[in-house]
């Protein structure tokens, strides 16, 4: 029985989104219950003591606090605009223009015209799940950023560092949505490509999220005041 190359897709395309899933929930496990050996949880202690810093001061010198938040924001705001911009582009191509672009016999791997759709919904779901991500992440910098200059208030820390810590979440998880989408963008060029942009993805996040530094111990209000 001879070989044929749309199998390709049937083995390489599953096996290489099994690979991100399964890194990502050996992180996630990592972030939960070991989180001093993951960035993501060495740059949430460094949030927390931030919050806990600017709660301190006084309303009128807290500017440059209001000025990380709206950086934080407007970051969150392109990135959403942008993935909302590349999903409607999807879109439209995918409901106007059949096109032949990627079904070249250069490209190793099943060109149908379902696999095609396959294809464009997938990455269309991912820029989708990208945006409402960073879109949920500017609402919560936004709230933070009432919590903090809000005058004459007694609200308590806690209230502000749930907000900008729920913020980093959704920009993370927003931040893979578009990892995960340039796999599936490698896979309009077959199969192959896509595998290896996977195990080579997994690589460099595994050395990007991992953190060999000991959390920073924070001073204290009690410690401060000394």
């Amino acid at each position: 029985m001879a070989f044929q190359k749309e199998a390709l897709d049937l083995v390489l395309v599953p096996s290489g989104l099994v690979l991100m899933f399964s890194y990502h929930l050996f992180l996630l496990y990592r972030c939960l219950h070991l989180p001093h050996t993951t960035v993501i949880g060495y740059e949430k202690n460094d949030m927390r003591a931030w919050v806990d810093k600017v709660m301190q001061v006084e309303k009128k010198d807290v500017g440059v606090a209001l000025s990380v938040i709206s950086a934080n924001t407007s970051a969150a705001t392109f990135l959403s605009t942008v993935s909302l911009t590349l999903s409607s582009l999807i879109g439209a191509w995918l409901g106007n223009s059949p096109s032949n672009v990627f079904v070249s016999e250069l490209i190793y791997g099943d060109t149908r015209t379902y696999t095609m759709s396959i294809k464009y919904i997938s990455l269309l779901v991912c820029f989708l799940l990208a945006f409402l991500c960073f879109l949920e992440s500017a609402r919560c910098f936004v709230h933070a950023n009432y919590l903090i200059s809000m005058p004459d208030s007694n609200i308590p820390t806690a209230s502000v560092e749930v907000q900008v810590l729920r913020g980093g979440d959704f920009w993370a998880v927003g931040l893979r949505a578009l990892y995960f989408a340039i796999n599936l963008l490698l896979w309009f060029f077959g199969p192959i490509p896509m595998f290896i942009c996977s195990m080579v993805m997994v690589l460099l996040l595994y050395y990007q999220d991992t953190n060999s530094l000991p959390l920073h111990k924070h001073r204290s209000r009690k410690t401060d005041s000394v």
